[in-house]
C-alpha cells in the first residue's frame, strides 16, 4: 500500500470531513483529475474515494493501461487515495486500475471524470472545466419564482430532434444554432434535456449512466455544452436538465462494486437490484453517496449554468416495491415499503438546491399518490418545487384514445383530475414515455378518421394549455408526428411539406402566444381561486367548459371543448359578467385545418338565467374543438367588429362567419 507523502498536497482534512457527512456539496472541485500545479510544474492531480481498495493506480493510454506502474498515495484514515502527475495535459486518456482485497484487477472509469470517450470506448479524459467566458448574466439576474408565471417546457433528446443529411448528429454548438430560432418562434419559455450524463449505450437515453460529471461527448465536449445553454439563454430560453439519481448502469468500468465492494450501491440485492430496468440503486444510507449526488446536482447547475432539474424516477426511489414482485425487496426497519434514506436524501438535497439558487426549478417525476412532494421540508414534504401530474396524463390519455361512443362513459377521467389539481405544484407532462414502445404517438392515439384525428388533436392540445398547471411536451407533438418516437432516427420533420402538419404547428405556435398572453392561463395556477367549473357534467354530449381566472376580473377566459366529432348548435353557458364576448381562438379555424366554423365576432350575454347564474350567451361549438372567448371590457355596448376583434390573435383576426368546410390539405 502506497502511503500519501507529506510533501503531496491533497483533499483537506475539513473536506474529508464533509464528505463522510455527506455535507462536501461541491466535491467535483476537488476529486477526480483536476489540473494543478506543484514544484512549478504543471499537470493533473488525481484524487478519488476507494476505501476498500488494497491499491489504486493511474492507468493511462501512455502506460499501457498498467496502472500498478503509476500508484496513488492513500490517506490514512480517510478512504481517499491522491497524487499529482506532472506533464499530464488536457486530453489525456486514463482509468483507475483498482486491486481489489482479494487481488482481482479492476479497471474503472473516473466517477467525477468531466468527459469520457465517445461510446464504445470507456476511458476517461482529462479536461478543463474552468474558462468559459458566460454572457447569460442578464438572463441569470432576472430569475424568479415562476408559479405565477407562465412556464411552457419543449422536452427533447439532442440525438434525435434533428440530425445532419447523412444521419450523423449535430454537435451542441451546431444545434444552438437551430434550436434557438426553432424555440423562439414556437414560443416556449424553457427547453428541458433529456439526460446528458455519460452514457454507453444509445437506447437508454441516458437514464442510464456511468459518467455523472461527463457532458455526453456524442455531442462535442464541456464547454461546448456551455456554449448552448449560454445561447439559449441569452435568447430569454430557460435549460432544464432531466437528472437521474434513482439508479446507475452496471457496465463494468462504471460505479457497479467500484473498489471490489457495494461502494455506491446497497450492499443488499434486495435493495440495490433494479429488476426491471437492469440497473442499480444509489445506496442513500451512505453520506458519501449523498455527498456525490448533491455535488452532482450542483455541478450542472453551477458549472453548465442549467435552471433547474426535472428528477427521474422518484417513485422508484421511495417505494422500497416499486417494480417489485414478492421475494424482490425488503420492507424498512418498521415493516413499510417507504425507503426511509431516500426520503431524507431528497430533503437533503431539495434544501441544498434552494440554498445556493433559490428560484432553481426542482422537479419530480413522481407517479404515486406520495404526499406533499412540493411542500417544504419543514414541515415534512419531500422540497420539491414541481412535480410532474401523472395523474392527469394517464388519464387524460386514456381518455382521449378512447372511441367516440366510449367516451360518454368515461368522462370522469376528464373531472376527476381537477378535485387533486391544487395539491400540489404540478407541471402537465405529455413526455417521452408516452410516445415510444407501442404507446403511439399523441396524434396516432386520437379516434377517428385522419381529419378527425387533427381535429381531435387541436381540441387536446388546447384543453391541456388551458388546464391548470405548468406545460411540458415531447418534441414531435407540435407539429403531429405521426409514428411513435423513433429513438434512432431524427423527427419526421417533411411532414411540415403536408398541410394538415403544417396548420397543426401553427395552431400550437398561435396556442403558446395565446399562453404567455393570457395570465388567467398561468397567474393562479396553483389556486382553485384560479378555475371554475361551467359544466362538468355534460357527459353526454362529451363537452365541458369551465372558468380560468387571472388576480383581475378583466383577464377571465371561458373555455369550452367538445370532445365529439358532431356540431352543437346553440350550446348556452351561465357567465357571472354579463355583456360583449369574443373568441380568443377556436381551433375549427381554417389556418389550422378545421373545416371553419366559428362563432360571431361579438356574443352578447342575455338576461337568461343558466348554471347558477343570472346570465348567459349561447354559442356554436364545433365538432372536435376548443373554443376559448374573452370578455370585451370597453363600457360601450355598441363596439364595432374591429373593437372587438382587438382581443383576438392575429390568426383569428378579420374573419367572418362560416360554416363551409374548408378544403382538406395533402394528406401525408
Amino acid at each position: 500500500m502506497a502511503i500519501q507523502p507529506l510533501a503531496d498536497p491533497a483533499i483537506s482534512p475539513e473536506d474529508i470531513y464533509l464528505f463522510h457527512e455527506g455535507n462536501l456539496h461541491h466535491s467535483y472541485r476537488i476529486l477526480g483529475a483536476q489540473p494543478a500545479t506543484q514544484d512549478h510544474r504543471q499537470g493533473y492531480r488525481f484524487t478519488v474515494w476507494a476505501p476498500n481498495a488494497k491499491e489504486v493506480g493511474l492507468a493511462l493510454d501512455r502506460n499501457d493501461w498498467k496502472g500498478e506502474q503509476a500508484p496513488l498515495y492513500k490517506i490514512p484514515d480517510s478512504g481517499f487515495w491522491t497524487r499529482f502527475f506532472p506533464e499530464i495535459s488536457e486530453g489525456t486518456l486514463y482509468k483507475f486500475r483498482i486491486l481489489t482485497e482479494d487481488g482481482t484487477e479492476l479497471l474503472k472509469a473516473d466517477p467525477y471524470a468531466f468527459h469520457a470517450e465517445v461510446r464504445p470506448r470507456t476511458a476517461s479524459i482529462t479536461s478543463s472545466i474552468q474558462g468559459y467566458k458566460w454572457n447569460d448574466g442578464a438572463w441569470r439576474r432576472k430569475q424568479r419564482a415562476v408559479y405565477n408565471k407562465p412556464l411552457h417546457i419543449y422536452e427533447m433528446h439532442i440525438g434525435t430532434w434533428k440530425r445532419k443529411e447523412d444521419g450523423s448528429l449535430y454537435s451542441y454548438r451546431e444545434i444552438a444554432d437551430l434550436l434557438v430560432p426553432y424555440l423562439l418562434e414556437m414560443k416556449y419559455t424553457h427547453v428541458e434535456m433529456m439526460p446528458l450524463s455519460e452514457h454507453p449505450y444509445d437506447l437508454s437515453w441516458g437514464y442510464q449512466s456511468t459518467g455523472f460529471f461527463a457532458p455526453t461527448s456524442r455531442f462535442g465536449g464541456p464547454q461546448d455544452l456551455m456554449y448552448l445553454v449560454d445561447t439559449l439563454h441569452q435568447a430569454g430560453i430557460g435549460v432544464l436538465l432531466d437528472w437521474v439519481p434513482a439508479h446507475f448502469a452496471k457496465d463494468a468500468h462504471g460505479l457497479r462494486l467500484f473498489d471490489g465492494t457495494p461502494l455506491f450501491e446497497y450492499a443488499d440485492p434486495l435493495l440495490a437490484e433494479k429488476p426491471g430496468w437492469g440497473t442499480l440503486s444509489f445506496d442513500y444510507s451512505k453520506p458519501e453517496v449523498r455527498s456525490f449526488l448533491i455535488s452532482n446536482a450542483l455541478y450542472w447547475m453551477e458549472m453548465y449554468h442549467f435552471d433547474g432539474l426535472r428528477v427521474d424516477a422518484v417513485t422508484s426511489m421511495l417505494r422500497l416495491d416499486f417494480e417489485k414482485h414478492s421475494g424482490q425487496f425488503r420492507p424498512n426497519a418498521d415493516g413499510g415499503l417507504e425507503n426511509k434514506e431516500a426520503v431524507a436524501f431528497l430533503q437533503q438535497l431539495n434544501e441544498t438546491i434552494f440554498k445556493y439558487y433559490p428560484y432553481a426549478l426542482m422537479m419530480a417525476e413522481e407517479s404515486s399518490a406520495w404526499p406533499m412532494v412540493t411542500s417544504p421540508v419543514d414541515v415534512g414534504g419531500l422540497g420539491f418545487n414541481y412535480k410532474w401530474n401523472m395523474g392527469w396524463m394517464n388519464d387524460t390519455l386514456d381518455y382521449m384514445k378512447t372511441d367516440f361512443h366510449d367516451r360518454p362513459s368515461k368522462h370522469h377521467l376528464l373531472t376527476f383530475p381537477v378535485v387533486y389539481s391544487f395539491s400540489e405544484n404540478y407541471v402537465l407532462p405529455l413526455s417521452h414515455d408516452e410516445v415510444v414502445h407501442g404507446k403511439k404517438s399523441l396524434l396516432d392515439k386520437m379516434p377517428g378518421s385522419y381529419e378527425q384525428k387533427f381535429d381531435g388533436m387541436r381540441a387536446f392540445l388546447g384543453y391541456f394549455m388551458t388546464f391548470p398547471g405548468k406545460k411540458l411536451l415531447f418534441m414531435g407533438g407540435e407539429f403531429g408526428q405521426f409514428i411513435e418516437w423513433k429513438d434512432e432516427d431524427e423527427l419526421d420533420w417533411f411532414l411540415l411539406d403536408y398541410d394538415s402538419h403544417r396548420k397543426l404547428h401553427k395552431f400550437e405556435r398561435d396556442l403558446s402566444e395565446l399562453y404567455l398572453s393570457e395570465k388567467a392561463l398561468w397567474e393562479l395556477d396553483h389556486s382553485l381561486d384560479g378555475y371554475e367549473w361551467i359544466t362538468p357534467d355534460d357527459h353526454g354530449q362529451s363537452v365541458i367548459s369551465y372558468v380560468r381566472k387571472g388576480k383581475k376580473p378583466a383577464d377571465t377566459l371561458l373555455v369550452l371543448v367538445n370532445f365529439q366529432p358532431v356540431k352543437r348548435e346553440r350550446y348556452r353557458i351561465g357567465v357571472m359578467r354579463p355583456g360583449m364576448y369574443a373568441e380568443v381562438l377556436n381551433s375549427d379555424h381554417p389556418d389550422y385545418g378545421g373545416s371553419g366554423i366559428l362563432n360571431d365576432m361579438q356574443i352578447a350575454t342575455e338576461k337568461i338565467p343558466f348554471h347558477g347564474h343570472p346570465h348567459s350567451l349561447e354559442i356554436v361549438l364545433p365538432p372536435l374543438s376548443v373554443v376559448i372567448l374573452k370578455k370585451n371590457t370597453r363600457r360601450k355596448t355598441d363596439e364595432t367588429v374591429n373593437e372587438v376583434a382587438s382581443v383576438r390573435p392575429k390568426a383569428l383576426k378579420n374573419t367572418n362567419k362560416t360554416t363551409a368546410k374548408s378544403k382538406r390539405g395533402k394528406q401525408a
